[in-house]
């Protein structure tokens, strides 16, 4: 049986990667897991709460999964996409997704191309409707400085294990990432040893797995999961490349 841990990212919860779970769920007979992180979930609760504890409770799930499968594979989405890197070097895993990855962290340009939308979309009326403004108000009082500190703590703690992945890697990004640069991915392309394919999604912003582009993401990742040796069709990744 193969197993999948899909890793939700910072401030987030098992909703950031679900449809990419759900698509392989439909599409395969895997066991997926989409655990949500201590702290995490629809009610934020961060305070005190440490990165160890999201990496031990990600590596936790992770160990349930290999006791009952024979080979695993691993998703990780921004934070979560660090926390995966350090477990894929950690064990035997076949092959790793990682989806906006938090190998660096915010890109001021683009959140400000943002900040200007909303702006625009505030005086029109339209504010309330946007889902992205919604996703940063709701969580706007519940992250404490210290969380904060945890997060960047938990991604500094990830990066020394990137050269120590060996399975094949895939690394897609949307252009419009403000959370993320968009450039990381060539950042941990190069700092990966193993082999990785690389897509950057032109109309995705950094919560890649619920924007306009979700679907062929999802078909990506499943892709890219079920070929035989990680590979994505060459065509698409030269195409979302340039």
């Amino acid at each position: 049986m193969i197993g999948c841990l899909c890793i939700h990212g910072y401030t987030g919860g098992p909703y950031e990667v679900e449809p990419v779970a759900e698509h392989l769920k439909k599409s395969t007979d895997w066991q997926v897991e989409v655990p949500c992180l201590p702290g995490h979930g629809e009610h934020l609760d961060l305070k005190g709460v440490t990165y160890e504890q999201w990496v031990t409770a990600a590596e936790q799930e992770l160990e349930k999964l290999t006791r009952i499968c024979d080979e695993i594979y691993l998703i990780g989405f921004s934070m979560g996409g660090m926390i995966a890197s350090y477990l894929a070097a950690k064990y035997d895993v076949s092959k790793l997704a990682l989806l906006s990855p938090a190998g660096k962290y915010l890109s001021f340009k683009q959140m400000g191309v943002e900040l200007a939308g909303f702006a625009v979309k505030g005086i029109k009326g339209k504010l309330k409707d946007d889902p992205l403004y919604s996703n940063y108000r709701w969580k706007l009082g519940s992250v404490p400085l210290t969380s904060m500190l945890e997060f960047q703590k938990c991604v500094r703690f990830a990066r020394p294990y990137l050269g120590k992945i060996n399975c094949p890697v895939m690394i897609a990004q949307g252009r419009q990432d403000s959370m993320v640069p968009y450039k990381t991915l060539h950042y941990l392309d190069k700092e990966i040893s193993s082999e990785t394919q690389l897509i950057l999604y032109d109309n995705s912003k950094h919560h890649i797995c619920l924007g306009e582009e979700k679907e062929e993401l999802a078909q990506a990742v499943y892709s890219f999961l079920t070929s035989d040796r990680g590979d994505l069709d060459k065509v698409e990744v030269e195409a979302t490349i340039q």
